[in-house]
């Protein structure tokens, strides 16, 4: 206020209105003109924008699967999931660039799987000239990450690194690549027009199911089960680091979703839209019920109902209306919570994160929600007027679509499932699945890696130990 009390008492008031007119008259004034005045971005450009700045919000929910993992487990095995979650990026990465992205979108392969060997280690699209493919390529590639991180809480606190390793590779250069041809590389459930929109089965419920055959044939922690069946509940160390990851993941899923248009669309808004609503009614969903069944609301399984909504909005979230999605959330709340009461207590399945409850369970019912909420005129915002999806069972348009959806989420499974099954009972009987009862006692930072998460923590008697 100093400077222009100054420069008006200077006689340069002319000159310093001259100045403020220039600045207004080059900022637009209205809607209109802001519009034309970024209209001069090529599309093509702003598609390719969107689509690195969506993977870059991809990418992030690596610490917010990290975070989560590791609030939910215990101080001894930080630092190995930290390992395993970076891991699953860095060799991840490796393997889609490598094989994983020519099996995945190439088209000279068939129904089953694709095949171009000129995409081969990306030989066609790093060549200056193809600059939409490169980024098609790093969107998909933290696609890929999203599916193999998913394995490392569920088999928390007794994998074995090295093995763990195998498994990371296998799923970025074989599963994830298959699945994902079948529905979004010009496969066999694509042509048959199942929909799922950014990855509900495609992504999530492929690290599911190779979690759960994992689980299967790796057991249940030490102590984690009496001997006359008792559930004994192991409590994570950090439950702050865990709120903290799913909001990161949460923050991360609206380049999840809204980045699946894979263009710059007016759409996007919609998408955002329904993945809010979504993960919000599945905090609310899955809160509720605990306060029903145990008296209090429980952190824990109210944050996984948070990701619980987020998963299974994620194939409909282009298909369905706010009120649909609102309807989708809270149901994944209540399913999770039952879920995880049902693997842990029945089938004695021990998920130290219910990663399979949220990413399996809730995956194949987001599929499957578009058979029921699916509406063909909002889809035909993201596919035009030529889209050949129709209307779900509770918009008058029958069983067809959600026929389809079935279909696509059993074959996922059976494929998934069988596929992982051999592949742990492989590692199992070779570079060993499963650490000694010894190194699972002392944690998997020291006996894996040598090194642990909070040092200060023990005694110096401990640490003389």
């Amino acid at each position: 206020m100093k400077a222009l009390s100054k420069c008006l008492a200077g006689g340069r008031t002319a000159w310093l209105l001259a100045a403020i007119v220039a600045v207004c008259a080059a900022v637009p004034v209205n809607a209109q003109e802001a519009g034309e005045a970024v209209a001069y971005l090529p599309q093509g450009t702003a598609d390719i924008l969107w689509l690195l700045l969506a993977g870059f919000l991809v990418f992030f929910m690596q610490a917010g699967f990290a975070m989560v993992e590791t609030g939910l487990t215990r101080a001894k095995n930080a630092s190995n999931i930290m390992m395993k979650n970076l891991m699953d990026f860095s060799i991840g990465a490796i393997a889609f660039w490598a094989i994983g992205y020519a099996l995945m979108y190439g088209g000279n392969g068939g129904s089953f799987l694709g095949w171009d060997k000129d995409l081969l280690f990306l030989g066609s699209l790093t060549d200056g000239q193809d600059m939409t493919g490169s980024a098609s390529w790093f969107f998909q590639v933290v696609f890929a990450a999203t599916a193999a991180t998913i394995v490392s809480g569920a088999m928390a606190e007794r994998t074995h690194f090295v093995a763990y390793c195998f498994y990371s590779l296998l799923i970025s250069a074989l599963l994830y690549p298959t699945t994902g041809h079948w529905i979004w590389g010009g496969g066999w459930l694509g042509s048959m027009n199942m929909r799922d929109f950014a990855g509900s089965t495609v992504v999530h419920s492929v690290g599911a199911w190779a979690a759960l055959a994992g689980c299967i044939l790796i057991g249940p922690r030490k102590g984690k089960y009496g001997k006359d069946g008792r559930v004994n509940v192991i409590p994570g160390h950090n439950m702050p680091l865990a709120a903290l990851g799913v909001f990161i993941l949460w923050f991360g899923w609206f380049g999840f979703n809204p980045g699946s248009t894979l263009v710059l669309v007016d759409g996007i808004s919609h998408v955002a839209i329904t993945t809010a609503l979504a993960a919000s009614a599945g905090a609310i969903g899955a809160m509720l019920t605990t306060w029903v069944k145990f008296r209090k609301p429980d952190l824990s399984m109210t944050l996984n109902g948070t990701l619980a909504g987020l998963v299974a909005i994620t194939a409909p979230c282009a298909s369905v209306s706010t009120g649909s999605a609102v309807v989708i959330g809270l149901v994944a709340g209540v399913l999770v919570v039952f879920s995880c009461l049902v693997i842990e207590h029945k089938f004695k399945i021990d998920d130290p994160v219910g990663a399979i409850s949220v990413h399996g369970v809730n995956g194949a019912w987001g599929t499957l929600a578009v058979g029921l909420f699916g509406q063909r005129s909002i889809d035909i915002l993201y596919w035009g007027e030529d889209t050949a999806i129709t209307d779900g069972v509770f918009f008058g348009g029958g069983f067809h679509q959600l026929g389809v959806q079935a279909l696509g989420v059993v074959s996922v499974f059976a494929f998934v499932a069988v596929v992982a099954f051999a592949m742990f009972a492989l590692l199992k009987y070779t570079v060993r699945l499963r650490v000694s009862e010894e190194e699972e006692a002392l944690g998997l930072d020291l006996s894996e890696h040598g090194n642990e998460a909070y040092p200060d923590f023990l005694s110096e008697s401990e640490h003389a130990k």
